[in-house]
C-alpha cells in the first residue's frame, strides 16, 4: 500500500489486493454511524443510555422526597422520559454534524485499505491509519463504522456506495474481518 496518499497499490497481500472506495461523505453517514454505534457497542449503549436512567433516579427520587401520588410520579415520569430520550437523539444528531463539519472540508475521499491499514486521500489532506487504532467494526447497509480502541474514541466511516464494484464490499468485510473484532 502506497502509504504516501499518491496512487493505490494493487500490490498482493498476504490474504489478498488492497480494496479502494471513492466517496465524498454526508453528515446522513455520521448520524447513521452514530446510531449504529449507539445501539450495538457496550460504549454506545452507555452513552445513549445514561440520561434516561438519570431521569428516571431524578424523578424517583424526587416523587419520594415530595410525597407525591403514583399518578403524579407516572405523569411526570412518561414526560422526562420522552424528553430525554428526544434530547438523546437530537444529541446524537448534533454530534454527527459537528464530526461531519470536520471531515466536509476534505471533499471527495479515496481509500485504499489492505492488512497493513488505510490511506485515505482528500481534496485536502491524507492519512494513514494501521488497523491497531481501531479495536472493532460494525456494519449497515450502507456503511462500514470502526470504532477506536481504548485509547482512542473515534470513529471512522466508510460508506458502501464508494465501492468500485460490488466485490469491494465483501473484500473490504474480509479485510476488516481479520484484522478488527466484529460487532
Amino acid at each position: 500500500m502506497d502509504t504516501r496518499g499518491g496512487e493505490s497499490s494493487d500490490q498482493d497481500t498476504e490474504c489478498g489486493t488492497a480494496v479502494e472506495f471513492v466517496y465524498r461523505p454526508t453528515a446522513a453517514d455520521f448520524e447513521e454511524a452514530l446510531r449504529a454505534r449507539a445501539r450495538r457497542s457496550p460504549a454506545g449503549r452507555a452513552q445513549a443510555l445514561v440520561a434516561p436512567m438519570a431521569a428516571v433516579v431524578a424523578v424517583g427520587v424526587f416523587s419520594v422526597l415530595r410525597d407525591e401520588t403514583p399518578a403524579v410520579w407516572i405523569i411526570t415520569l412518561v414526560i422526562s422520559l420522552a424528553a430525554v430520550s428526544w434530547g438523546t437523539v437530537r444529541g446524537l444528531r448534533t454530534m454527527a454534524r459537528r464530526i461531519f463539519s470536520v471531515v466536509e472540508p476534505y471533499g471527495e475521499c479515496r481509500m485504499v485499505a489492505d492488512d497493513r491499514g488505510a490511506v485515505s486521500t482528500g481534496e485536502r489532506a491524507s492519512f494513514t491509519v494501521e488497523w491497531t487504532v481501531f479495536r472493532e467494526y460494525l456494519e449497515t447497509p450502507a456503511l462500514f463504522v470502526l470504532l477506536g480502541g481504548e485509547r482512542a474514541a473515534g470513529v471512522a466511516v466508510l460508506p458502501k456506495r464508494g465501492a468500485q464494484n460490488p466485490e469491494d464490499v465483501d473484500r473490504l468485510r474480509a479485510i476488516l474481518d481479520r484484522n478488527l473484532k466484529r460487532l
